[in-house]
């Protein structure tokens, strides 16, 4: 249990600094605004929050509502103001993630369940969502409270249906990728929307940023599906094979038991049954040796270049420049 007096490292920021200088101005103002929104006069609460929110994530989703919302020409204030609210979004589900998948390390550090206790986790990710909600409420924009709506709705759905794939052999490469859609890219599609919601872009413009964000997020977890398996454990900031210890059966698996020989395939089949880290350097030669980490790599490609496309209606800008360099990033990146 950390005191509340630990002090917060900030670990892996993004990496692709001059993709973000069009927003750099902004998201200091994001990071401000989470700080005084974190407040409350409860004193775990702030405490929790603070700790898993300033403790040193991407921050790629309010990134990624800021560059939307630049290019498609929105020139007011309340950009800031929704980016804050995907951040919480986002940091309540890793909150309760981490509860689920009893996960000890995420960004290099203890989990706020590991530090904190599970029961505070959960409850403070419920503040998180409650306050993001209150945030999007004074927006005071109907279409945009849909949106969010929809995509918590949706987050919630993919959650569940990872859970119900655990422990399952069975999962194919489209009943996986569904769960990509809904738990991690579904979020990125409604920041990526919302920029274009609040420039009041043509409906074209808007669904094909809603498009990119749904491709880059699933670039995006498909790169961290071949991390799990080929990154460095202080560089990723999580211990390698986290997956397979909770019996996920995550798209390099799920290529080994579809291509591999007989062996291989009741290796990892087995391996997802029991979950655990027992097979792990077993499970890792296989993969190595199918190839699957480079098909794994390839379909994010694809999604990357998809995200692409999906804006090349945009007009040219600085924003729309940083969002290509995103696509790039998405499938280059180490962490």
């Amino acid at each position: 249990m950390l005191s509340a007096a630990a002090p917060i490292q900030t670990r892996f920021a993004m990496p692709t600094a001059p993709a973000l200088d069009p927003i750099a101005e902004e998201m200091q103002r994001v990071d401000a605004l989470i700080r005084r929104r974190l407040d409350s006069d409860v004193p775990l609460v702030r405490q929790v929050a603070e700790y898993i929110v300033t403790g040193g994530g991407k921050r790629l989703r309010p990134a990624l509502l800021l560059l939307a919302a630049g290019a498609a020409g929105y020139r007011g204030d309340a950009h800031t103001e929704l980016a804050t609210v995907v951040e919480f979004i986002h940091t309540a589900t890793l909150l309760h993630d981490d509860v689920v998948d009893a996960s000890q390390l995420r960004r290099g550090r203890e989990t706020a369940n590991a530090a904190f206790g599970n029961s505070a986790s959960v409850l403070v990710g419920d503040f998180l969502y409650s306050r993001a909600f209150q945030m999007m409420v004074g927006v005071d924009n109907m279409r945009v409270m849909r949106v969010l709506a929809d995509a918590t709705n949706t987050i919630a759905e993919g959650e569940v249906l990872q859970l119900m794939n655990c422990h399952d052999p069975g999962v194919g490469e489209p009943r996986y990728l569904e769960v990509i859609r809904r738990k991690t890219a579904k979020l990125f599609e409604a920041a990526a929307r919302l920029g274009g919601v609040l420039a009041g872009a043509p409906p074209e413009l808007e669904e094909g940023l809603a498009h990119y964000g749904m491709h880059l997020g699933t670039a995006f977890q498909l790169i961290d599906d071949v991390l799990d398996y080929s990154g460095d454990a202080g560089t990723i900031g999580k211990s390698l094979g986290d997956d397979l210890a909770e019996g996920k059966p995550t798209l390099p698996l799920i290529r080994v038991m579809a291509t591999g020989t007989p062996q291989q395939a009741a290796l990892v089949r087995h391996a997802i049954v029991e979950g655990g880290r027992e097979e792990f350097g077993g499970v890792l030669e296989a993969i190595r040796a199918n190839g699957a980490l480079d098909y794994v790599r390839e379909v994010a490609r694809g999604e990357a270049a998809l995200a692409s496309a999906a804006i090349e209606p945009l007009a040219g800008s600085k924003h729309k420049d940083s969002l290509l360099e995103l696509s790039a990033f998405s499938v280059t990146r180490s962490f």
